[in-house]
């Protein structure tokens, strides 16, 4: 897996650089970010959960069933809603929508967790 990065939505906040965990992400002169090499992403999808301009997309390949499929994420304070689109001429889109703050769940103690 590895991520795709559009200069022309790329804002050059640098959020994307400070949050990968491989420091693969860089800055070109004009601040725009980029990744010199692809194949060194661990595909964690820390950038592109902090990208808040939609500029980063995690590559989904062949090998688990992407196919060719782009991710991205937009973010609410509450949650992270994941959006595949599967080809650039397939317009279905699949939304899966995950908590970005966990949930207190009350266990058969009567006390919180989580």
């Amino acid at each position: 897996m590895s991520i795709m990065i559009d200069k022309a939505k790329c804002k050059g906040c640098g959020m994307c650089t400070s949050v990968c965990p491989g420091s693969l992400i860089y800055q070109d002169s004009e601040k725009k970010a980029f990744i010199k090499y692809p194949k060194d992403c661990w595909g964690c999808a820390s950038c592109i959960k902090e990208c808040h301009f939609g500029a980063i997309a995690l590559y989904l390949g062949a090998d688990i069933g992407g196919m060719g499929s782009l991710m991205t994420v937009k973010s609410t304070p509450d949650t992270l809603t994941w959006d595949i689109k599967k080809s650039a001429t397939e317009a279905r889109k699949r939304f899966l929508s995950t908590r970005r703050n966990p949930i207190n769940i009350k266990e058969k103690d009567g006390n919180r967790h989580g």
